[in-house]
């Protein structure tokens, strides 16, 4: 090999290694590009052609038909990130094909994904937490041969209590079993120790989100007896609905752990003096604290809160005084045009009355 190639080789293995620095765990989650509509249908594009890493590629080529359960779990922890913090500095910003190149090309959350922030803890969570929940549902609805229901649960139950195990019970397991599966990557095939704590860092924050699903599963019943009466109750276990789970790991994100930055035997809480209390397998974890998000940050890809709409009377983060961080908000008022006041004409036709509103909109300085 001539000194040309030399030379070129070693700079591509220079810019490789700073990719890694840069984006850690980046091709894990570039999958989560599934979950925006723009991005096509993953399964007509075949699961060479997708934003996945070669592990995940091997598992839907061996499990196709989990496709579309991958793909709503995606839509579902994207959709619930943007709920939970819609009225906050953070609003969970996608990346945009403009802003990020060609679909899929780079992280979806952008900065945030790679940051170790507590933003960082809360988008692992939900996201394994969306595929838990979409995969444990398809599993419930017959949409797979290898799952169904938890046929753990079909014998059982207390005759002196009146009530038995029935009907479909949600099979978590199988559906955090996948998810573990699909989106854990071994700490062993990482290097320099700054990933090995980010990985590590978004491996925990990922079973989090799935306990947060075990964790609300809840139990439903069904009377039967003579006259609707309650003499017999079949009863099963059902997941919550995906935004109750997503409320819970947004107070998990309020109250979320720091932890130091070097790992020895195991992930420890950063200050000194509170090392003796344990790590909870259902604590969000981060290493780095949030950037600042009320101003733009171009290098970051943070847009600052300037030009977004605040409620002038809350006292809550939606409020202007918090969200605009001080610098206060601009009012201006909108007209609003609507049909009102409609009424059935015999026969046969309904009229309206033209109405007009105005309202006044403040939005960040």
């Amino acid at each position: 090999m001539d000194r040309a190639a030399l030379l070129g080789l070693a700079r591509l293995c220079a810019l490789w290694a700073a990719l890694l620095a840069l984006f850690p765990c980046g091709a894990q989650g570039n999958w989560m590009w599934l979950g925006i509509a723009s991005f096509g249908v993953p399964e007509k594009l075949g699961c060479a052609n997708l934003p996945l890493n070669s592990r995940q590629k091997e598992l839907c080529k061996r499990k196709p038909y989990l496709l579309p359960s991958i793909r709503e779990g995606a839509r579902l922890g994207i959709q619930e990130c943007r709920n939970q913090f819609r009225h906050e500095r953070w609003n969970c910003m996608v990346a945009t094909a403009t802003a990020a190149g060609p679909l899929g090309a780079g992280p979806l959350f952008g900065y945030e994904l790679s940051s170790g922030t507590k933003e960082t803890a809360f988008i692992y969570a939900v996201m394994a937490a969306g595929l838990v929940h979409s995969v444990t549902r398809s599993c419930s609805a017959g949409n797979m041969t290898e799952c169904s229901c938890d046929t753990t649960l079909q014998n059982g139950g207390s005759a002196s209590g009146g009530w038995h195990w029935g009907g479909c019970s949600d099979d978590v397991q199988y559906g955090m079993w996948f998810s573990r599966k699909f989106l854990d990557f071994p700490i062993r095939n990482t290097t320099g120790k700054e990933s090995q704590v980010l990985l590590a860092m978004n491996l925990h924050n990922n079973e989090a989100g799935r306990q947060a699903v075990a964790k609300l599963m809840s139990v439903d019943c069904r009377c039967h007896g003579v006259s609707g009466s309650c003499a017999v109750k079949t009863c099963w276990k059902t997941m919550s609905s995906f935004e109750k789970i997503g409320h819970l790991l947004k107070d998990k994100y309020e109250n979320s752990v720091q932890i130091s930055d070097k790992i020895k035997r195991k992930m420890r809480r950063r200050e000194k003096d509170q090392r003796k209390i344990p790590i909870h397998k259902d604590d969000l974890l981060y290493v780095n604290k949030s950037p600042n998000y009320c101003v733009e940050d171009k290098k970051l890809g943070i847009p600052g809160t300037q030009g977004r709409e605040c409620n002038r009377t809350s006292e809550g983060a939606d409020g202007c005084n918090l969200l605009c961080c001080g610098r206060g908000y601009n009012t201006h008022v909108v007209r609003h045009v609507e049909r009102c006041e409609c009424k059935f004409i015999w026969c046969c036709y309904v009229r309206c009355r033209r109405c007009e509103s105005m309202t006044d909109v403040h939005t960040c300085k």
